[in-house]
């Protein structure tokens, strides 16, 4: 009971992050059932457990992958979903958004591990009596689970209880295993007044040293692990990569225009059915820009993937539901009017920040889905009148102009916030600004850069300037409202047509928002409201700068990276760079080519000298110089193992000393229990060394005598021995840095 409770309780830490109830029932059906089947076979040898309870797994995991594909609504045959579940079960934890919906791929792992947990514990608690060594799973589970709901303040408010709950689960396994099986009066000995003495000695001396270590512990670590209470744990979702966009999709304004020229391409259907005190004619939006580096408005969206239910009930605005189908719409962005609560029929991504959904892979004609939004309604005027907007530290991203900004446009804004008070009227100045000097027409050229802005606002209009379309309004608005501090973003999508539920490419539209402190964002209309004629602009206001020349027709392309990159004005060349600038790399590429290919070179060539200088000295010339160089071979390793021989000794305490040398190398480095093959001695090298530096000139029959070439290949062949034993014994790092050290060569040429 005691393990079951605490893998229950691992299961509903998890449950606050995840939808329903689905996942904390699977869970306690894993925990019962991993638990049960080895107390039922616990008495059968133990090898019987694991195969009993891996059938009891295979059955459970079966039922958990059909019961939550058709909660999902995920079609397919149970083997596909089931190899998708398992290949994907950790990546999709780690991006899906919570609340998680119970799917295949988000309970197939929650499940096994509690199994095993289960397994693990009742084998280790149940058989062979190891209570406390049991917890230890379990207590891994509940802290990966933990783990994997991070800084959820929801989840962590929702099972407080939860912590303490396993802990007297705990405490109840301890207290139920501590009895004593045997009957009292087996157990009952008779104590002498010293053996009483004694105990109580033991019970007094332990308790004071149990106290002691609690109070130590207490004072030091009692700080820093209260100081953990107001830190932020770490999230996982951080460690993979949510979906990402693709280029066609995150710069959705560029599109405007050729939905615009092709009025009647049928994008895809919709009908809409606004519930009580909801907006009869919503729009429906398809992207929200927020990231802008003076060419492009981009998609700074993290979309992550998401069940049906699309984050936490929030607000109390009225429903709206959508059902949408599509048809010659493209890209990965999906149409739903805001804020989408809840997505029926496909599996989605979702972006909690901007509301705004995307599919899996590329939309096809005939998808269908259905969904949830809830529809806040916009604040009143005499609301926004006093409202502020966020501070620049708060709402940077939404103010950023990177770049150069054109003079005429910086000067257009300073004018129309002239007696302006509050930032609503900024706004509004901004929007009736553009509505009354502007022109909309359907076949103004793509682009919103600084230039295009620019000549938007100030071209003259036989050449072109001085109107646009929706995407040249908005873009206008969000600069030069960013321009006035007002944080801005850009959105896309479509305004459908009474009675008619096809959406068109002439349905196309953006429209700005500016974001307003405890309002949220509040969506303006800058386009023009009627076809009257407009004021030219030169009439209420002139910029120093003269106009710029017409702008290029089409866009530069978006970046394939979803989030903003810094870059020049598009009205600014890149500046040239020196004459010499292209020489001078060229030059320093070669120099640091060369160097490293001739340090590559010098040590790649250590090796080859040192046994080509080995050999020659070892091999060649006359026995006693051959002697001589045997023996420098065994000192010059005793230094490259670091225990060079003491100045001091003589030839036979150096070998005495290599012996000893070498056996405390290998007991010091080798901790691998191993057979090692004796050292080989060099005794005999060192008497041949003492002949050789005392015996003095000796002469038979008038020739000079000395040691025989036999004895100079045996000094060679025991030196060689020994110093390939002394470095075998080495760890490989060392032997490999052995291998190439070239100070051998410069010891070797010393005297």
């Amino acid at each position: 009971m005691a393990l079951i409770g605490m893998l229950v309780l691992a299961g509903l830490a998890l449950a606050p992050i995840y939808n329903g109830t689905l996942l904390p029932l699977l869970v306690a059906a894993a925990a019962a059932g991993s638990v049960l089947i080895s107390v039922a076979v616990r008495r059968l040898p133990a090898w019987t457990a694991a195969p009993a309870s891996m059938l009891g797994l295979a059955a459970l995991t079966f039922v958990a992958v059909r019961v939550s594909a058709q909660a999902g609504q995920i079609p397919g045959g149970f083997p596909d979903v089931a190899r998708e579940a398992l290949r994907n079960s950790i990546p999709r934890l780690l991006t899906a958004l919570i609340p998680i919906e119970p799917q295949p791929d988000t309970v197939v792992l929650p499940v096994i591990a509690t199994w095993l947990a289960g397994l693990a514990a009742a084998e280790v608690g149940v058989r062979h009596g190891r209570v406390l060594l049991s917890y230890t799973a379990p207590t891994l589970l509940f802290g990966g689970a933990l783990y994997l709901v991070g800084p959820d303040t929801t989840a962590a408010a929702a099972t407080t209880w939860v912590p303490l709950a396993y802990a007297a689960f705990a405490a109840l396994g301890l207290i139920v295993t501590a009895r004593d099986p045997r009957p009292v009066a087996e157990t009952t000995e008779v104590l002498t007044a010293a053996d009483r003495r004694t105990l109580r000695l033991r019970i007094g001396v332990g308790a004071a040293a149990g106290l002691a270590i609690i109070v130590a512990l207490s004072l030091l670590v009692g700080p820093t692990v209260a100081g953990q209470g107001n830190s932020t744990p770490v999230d996982p979702r951080g460690l993979v990569t949510p979906p990402q966009l693709d280029s066609l999709d995150e710069n959705p304004l560029v599109r405007l225009s050729g939905w615009n020229l092709d009025k009647d391409q049928h994008l895809f259907d919709a009908v809409v059915t606004p519930g009580p005190g909801a907006s009869p004619d919503p729009v429906i939006r398809l992207a929200v820009l927020t990231d802008y580096d003076g060419v492009t408005w981009r998609i700074g969206s993290v979309y992550r993937n998401a069940g049906r239910v699309l984050g936490r009930p929030e607000g109390s605005g009225p429903e709206v539901t959508q059902e949408i189908t599509i048809d010659e719409l493209g890209g990965r962005l999906m149409p739903g009017v805001a804020t989408p609560r809840r997505v029926d029929g496909v599996r989605v991504a979702f972006d909690a920040e901007t509301g705004t959904i995307a599919y899996s892979e590329s939309l096809h004609k005939g998808l269908a889905y259905t969904v949830t939004s809830r529809q806040e309604p916009r604040p009143d005027d005499q609301a926004l009148f006093v409202a502020e907007v966020p501070a620049a530290e708060e709402a940077g991203r939404f103010l950023a102009l990177p770049g150069r900004v054109p003079d005429a446009i910086g000067q257009l804004s300073s004018h129309l916030g002239e007696g302006v008070s509050n930032p609503y009227q900024r706004a509004f100045a901004i929007q009736q600004w553009l509505e009354d000097h502007y022109k909309l027409v359907d076949d103004a050229p793509s682009g919103h850069a600084y230039p295009n802005v620019e000549y938007f606002l100030f071209g003259p209009k036989q050449a072109g300037g001085q109107k646009g379309t929706s995407e040249q309004f908005t873009a206008a608005f969000a600069v030069l409202a960013r321009l006035a501090g007002l944080p801005t973003r850009v959105v896309v999508g479509f305004q459908p047509r009474k009675g008619d539920r096809a959406i068109r490419g002439g349905d196309a539209v953006a429209w700005p928002e500016v974001l307003f402190r405890d309002y949220g964002w509040v969506a303006f209309d800058p386009r023009p409201k009627s076809d009257s004629v407009r004021r030219p602009v030169e009439d209420d206001f002139k910029p120093k700068a003269p106009p710029s020349q017409p702008p290029p027709q089409s866009v530069p392309p978006a970046s394939v990276s979803a989030s903003p990159q810094p870059s020049r004005s598009a009205s600014a060349a890149p500046p040239s760079a020196p004459e010499s600038s292209g020489t001078t790399t060229v030059v320093a590429v070669v120099s640091s080519a060369a160097v490293t290919v001739l340090v590559l070179a010098f040590f790649a060539s250590v090796p080859l000298v040192l046994r080509t200088r080995r050999r020659r000295r070892l091999e060649e010339g006359p026995p006693a110089a051959r002697i001589d160089a045997a023996w420098s071979e065994v000192l010059v390793g005793l230094r490259m193992a670091g225990r060079p021989a003491p100045p001091h000794l003589t030839a036979r305490e150096i070998a005495h000393y290599a012996g000893t040398a070498a056996v405390a190398q290998a007991h010091a480095k080798d901790r691998r229990p191993a057979v090692r093959p004796p050292v080989p001695p060099v005794d005999e090298l060192a008497e041949l060394v003492n002949a050789v530096a005392f015996a003095g000139p000796q002469t038979v029959g008038g020739r000079p005598a000395g040691p025989a070439d036999e004895q100079a290949r045996r000094a060679a062949a025991q030196a060689v021995a020994y110093v390939d034993e002394l470095r075998d014994r080495r760890p490989w790092w060392r032997r490999l840095l052995w291998t190439f050290d070239p100070r051998p060569l410069r010891w070797l040429r010393r005297p």
